[in-house]
């Protein structure tokens, strides 16, 4: 393969119809291939926490990162970089030239169902750590796709919903990461939001795509669609969408274009200014040196990989609370792990999110391998919506792929192989000798209760499917089907049956499937229905949370100390659906409740992406927060438990103490198909200092093993930037890190402002009694300006602006210092 072309040249010799193709993907992950002229077909995947490859099933194993609200609370840019080169290197593993990623949007409120795959509800914070992301992936020759531009901020009715929010906070909130991103680290791609802002969908706004992206920020590389989310041919190509995603194309196939063209609706000047920008990314992509069709494989899963992993989740995990020392933890401590998520790792979010990741270590695993023994455990609740996962629990399960079905005897598998998952998602499913969509799965497992009792066996699906247990019909998924949603698509409600087993008994069962063609229910959606179908088996014991509890606190009562790991899971959180509520799931708190009756030395481990309510936060000597973490989350909680890392992290949104009080509370869902965002540019810690409303943590927040002092500010103005020092000392007893963040306001504004931003942070490592100078240095433009709506420009106003520097949003002990702006500054673009 040539490593470049001259696209001057390959304009010109490019047929109509060839050009037309380029502007869709020719399938769920590749873009369109012109052999004759050496345009090679690139691969793109998800994500923002990890490099997927093209396949949901029987996917590639790969390493799964911490999300974004975690990355983000590691404060670390210099490790986030490192990260990025991490996932370019994943990406070349698995034949990736475009990972889509990262997701740059606002945590503006505490229930996004997405939210945990975003970096925080500050936009300078989340601007720094996607340039840096950005920077380590595209080091390595691989390009970023930054996402999704712009205010896909919640799911609920995402590719219909019409945000309404003022041009002020669009600015200052919502467009700026991207613009820091742009200013900073040239992205080779932007991928559009599926909704609408202000009445007009953003993957066919022109205002969005040409006039702020292309031509005030001069962005020169492919703007892509997010997947069936472009909703026209002519507006979208116009506006500067370049890719419709996914392919064979819906929008912009041949006929409809040709028409377009034809008629005059469309030039050829929009057409070629939309493949220049196709072949730009090809070019650049083509430099990587990932070969069309690369194989993925995992070979990338190797100590260098996990060290990192393991170092990115160690860094973002948040000690929130830690009265009299009771963390960290002696090895001889006795203790017991209890909660629904001490076994289950929650290495990731629901939706694209999902992986297979090279493995994934939970709490309990941490925590028993640091200490090289067994240690009592109890589940205590439970907290997933679906039953376990059938084939997860099985001694084997073998899976045969048919063109034909069952009814043709002699058919012959043109795929076979052996899962670990009954859970399955047909989501671009292709082989070579299909010609259709449509296609039949044949899973054959064993299954051996590990106790006597009651136990629920449950099918559904995405297509059609039939359950068989020992050669009898269990759950007929086929006939009388009813209509249900799935995460990502639509789903049948399937059934359910009950069998009464004794401990070891075996049974053999038979899932025949078939694809989503053959669904029988009218549906929308159309990502299931074009990306071959899901299909759900699952079962469990009925055992009800009471005697999980029981069993909890019997536990608890012989522990010395309790580890509690709560939290939510990919079911919760999860693309497609928002929370209803902060409230932990399930029966989580009455657990809690339980088990401080009968022994109060309990540390809380929140395993979530986003905030949950805590207020039951003063009866226990300890909490972290310990997000939705990646592959090493268990042994990164093991680290800080037992005091081999020193926790650092600072939390990437504010902890609201009830949902009541955060400012989207009532603005946080489709209303007639719009949604306000009332709180303008007021989001999370603004709101709440310009309120006074006290949170339960405030952004920016974390406790140490060790303590330090912030001391010494001085500030000065220099070639257009602002210059703070501090010097840092540890004084406590333990080698630690202590993320120092500069907040500026302004002091007199004719504007509403908030009490303060952050417009700086640097992260600083010292040992006992060692001090060290710090400095922060950033634009006057980046520190001091607000939107003008009237002259549609950013503004410096002149005047005294107020420094404060601490280790918190609302640190007790902030640093101050003030500066001086003597003359009115107008700017726009970058």
């Amino acid at each position: 393969m040539t490593q470049s072309f001259d696209i001057v040249d390959i304009l010109s010799k490019l047929k109509l119809e060839e050009k037309l193709s380029l502007l869709s993907l020719k399938d769920f992950w590749h873009t369109v291939n012109i052999e004759r002229l050496g345009i090679p077909s690139i691969r793109l995947s998800d994500g923002p926490n990890g490099v997927r490859g093209t396949k949901w099933f029987l996917a590639t194993p790969t390493a799964c990162f911490s999300s974004g609200t975690a990355m983000a609370s590691s404060f670390n840019q210099d490790l986030l970089y490192e990260i990025g080169a991490l996932m370019a290197l994943e990406a070349k593993h698995k034949g990736v030239s475009l990972i889509l990623g990262p997701t740059s949007n606002i945590n503006r409120g505490p229930l996004g169902g997405r939210g945990f795959e975003s970096f925080s509800e500050d936009p300078y914070l989340s601007g720094v750590m996607a340039t840096s992301i950005i920077n380590g992936i595209q080091s390595l020759g691989i390009g970023a796709c930054i996402k999704h531009f712009i205010c896909n901020d919640l799911e609920h009715e995402r590719n219909s919903i019409d945000v309404m929010v003022s041009e002020r906070a669009l600015r200052e909130i919502y467009l700026f990461p991207f613009q820091m991103a742009l200013q900073g680290s040239k992205p080779v791609s932007v991928m559009s939001s599926y909704n609408k802002v202000n009445g007009e969908h953003v993957s066919q706004s022109k205002k969005f795509l040409t006039r702020i992206l292309r031509e005030e920020w001069n962005f020169e590389g492919a703007v892509i669609s997010d997947w069936f989310g472009t909703y026209t041919a002519k507006e979208s190509i116009k506006a500067g969408l370049d890719i419709e995603c996914p392919g064979p194309p819906t929008i912009r196939n041949k006929q409809t274009m040709l028409r377009m063209i034809h008629s005059g609706e469309l030039s050829m000047k929009d057409i070629d200014d939309r493949v220049r920008n196709v072949l730009k990314l090809i070019q650049y992509s083509m430099k990587s040196g990932i070969h069309e069709n690369a194989p993925e494989d995992s070979k990338n899963n190797v100590s260098s990989t996990s060290s990192l992993l393991r170092k990115l989740a160690s860094e973002s995990i948040v000690l929130l609370k830690n009265e009299n020392s009771f963390l960290p933890f002696n090895r001889s401590d006795k203790l017991a792990i209890i909660g629904p998520n001490a076994k289950h790792s929650r290495a990731f979010g629901g939706g694209s999110a999902a992986m297979k990741p090279y493995y994934t270590i939970g709490v309990y695993e941490g925590i028993s391998s640091k200490l090289g023994k067994d240690i009592d455990h109890a589940t205590g609740c439970r907290i997933d919506k679906q039953l376990d996962d059938l084939g997860g629990n099985s001694k084997f399960v073998k899976c045969l792929i048919y063109r034909e079905p069952p009814s043709v005897k002699s058919r012959k598998p043109i795929e076979e192989a052996d899962i670990d998952s009954t859970r399955l998602i047909f989501f671009g499913y292709k082989h070579e000798l299909l010609e259709s969509n449509i296609f039949y799965v044949t899973i054959h497992g064993e299954f051996v209760a590990e106790e006597a009792g009651d136990y629920v066996f449950k099918s559904s699906c995405l297509g059609t499917s039939m359950l068989y247990i020992n050669g009898e019909v269990l759950i007929d998924d086929r006939s009388n089907q009813k209509l249900s949603s799935g995460t990502l698509g639509a789903s049948s409600v399937g059934g359910e049956q009950v069998l009464s087993l004794q401990k070891g008994e075996s049974l053999q069962y038979t899932i025949e499937f078939s694809s989503s063609p053959t669904f029988t229910l009218e549906t929308d959606d159309l990502v299931g229905l074009n990306g071959g179908g899901l299909l759900n088996v699952t079962v469990q014991c009925q055992r009800s949370d009471r005697e999980l509890m029981c069993e909890a606190v019997e536990a608890a009562k012989k522990a010395d100390k309790v580890i509690l790991c709560l939290g939510t899971s990919a079911e919760w959180e999860s693309e497609g659906f928002d929370r209803h509520s902060m409230s932990l799931p399930g029966a989580q708190e009455e657990l809690l409740s339980m088990i401080l009756e009968v022994n109060t030395n309990v540390v809380v481990v929140n395993l979530s992406g986003m905030p949950v309510s805590m207020n039951w936060v003063s009866k226990v000597p300890a909490l972290i927060q310990g997000w939705i973490n990646g592959s090493e989350s268990g042994n990164a909680i093991a680290d800080v438990l037992f005091g081999d890392v020193n926790p650092s992290g600072k939390l990437s949104m504010t902890f609201p103490k009830k949902c009541e009080d955060n400012p989207t509370f009532i603005n946080f869902s489709s209303n007639n198909g719009m949604v306000l965002y009332g709180e303008d540019i007021f989001v999370g810690y603004r709101y709440y200092e310009k309120k006074g409303i006290e949170p339960q943590f405030p952004f920016g927040f974390g406790l140490s093993y060790t303590t330090f002092e912030i001391t010494n500010l001085q500030v000065s103005t220099l070639d257009g930037h602002l210059v703070a020092t501090v010097r840092v000392q540890n004084t406590g007893f333990k080698s630690g890190k202590e993320v120092v963040q500069l907040y500026v306001a302004h002091s007199d504004s004719r504007v509403s402002r908030a009490p303060k931003e952050l417009k700086g942070f640097t992260k600083v490592e010292l040992n006992p009694n060692e001090s060290k100078l710090c400095r922060i240095e950033i634009s006057l433009k980046l520190a001091c300006s607000y939107y003008n709506i009237r002259s549609k420009s950013w503004t410096i106003e002149p005047g005294q602006y107020n420094v404060f520097v601490g280790n918190s949003s609302n640190s007790s002990s902030y640093q101050t210092a003030r500066f001086t702006v003597s003359e009115e500054t107008n700017w726009i673009g970058l």
